[in-house]
């Protein structure tokens, strides 16, 4: 994996190019983020860092985390995530990482936990077809059969009416329209998964052509 970082959904807006055609854009507070602890292959089995992100207060943590918070120097975050690379040494305790890793044209996947919408009927879950709604018709918005009569159950699996939302979503292939340092903004075209305010997880794209 390449470049990545943590960040909060701000909200969605549109932005103009050079062209005058108009983008719709949402708006990331991505990092700054700090190196927290490296993970090596002979001592851990893998590569990896572990980045946080936000802060907190030294008095809402535990003694062991504080300690591990100092090994690396940097203060409590709110906020830990573990990115797995090819060699943790190319990192260094401590170190910041921003936004101004990527550029305008990048593609990049971000990870969030989508809307959750509550209890829904399968035609909203699962795009039903719904029944006629005429004639004598009783049937209209149901889940419809549940499959053969013989097992006297239903499988597992089956498409039902159920808990909507509220899962771990990606979002493939989003270019990177703008980039503001200063500020700490990421700007990709299109939507992202949750709602506003919700962490999510920038990463480079695994569709990206080399």
């Amino acid at each position: 994996m390449g470049r990545a970082i943590i960040g909060r959904k701000i909200g969605m807006t549109q932005v103009f190019d050079g062209e005058g055609r108009v983008h719709p854009v949402t708006v990331i507070e991505a990092g700054p983020c700090y190196v927290v602890q490296k993970k090596h292959t002979a001592t851990d089995g893998y590569e990896a860092i572990q980045v946080g992100f936000g802060t907190v207060d030294k008095r809402r943590i535990s003694k062991p985390m504080a300690g591990h918070y100092a090994k690396a120097n940097v203060g409590p975050s709110k906020h830990l995530r573990e990115f797995r690379i090819e060699s943790a040494d190319a990192y260094e305790l401590g170190q910041e990482i921003k936004v101004d890793q990527w550029s305008e044209g990048d593609l990049v996947d971000v990870t969030g936990i989508s809307r959750g919408k509550g209890f829904s009927g399968p035609m909203r879950r699962w795009n039903f077809s719904r029944g006629p709604m005429s004639h004598g018709s009783h049937y209209h918005r149901g889940v419809g059969s549940l499959g053969a009569t013989g097992p006297s159950r239903v499988f597992k699996g089956r498409k039902m009416a159920g808990r909507l939302g509220g899962a771990r979503t990606t979002s493939l292939g989003l270019k990177v329209v703008k980039v503001d340092p200063e500020r700490n903004l990421l700007m990709v075209r299109g939507s992202i998964p949750g709602a506003n305010h919700g962490l999510v997880t920038v990463r480079d794209s695994v569709k990206a052509k080399a």
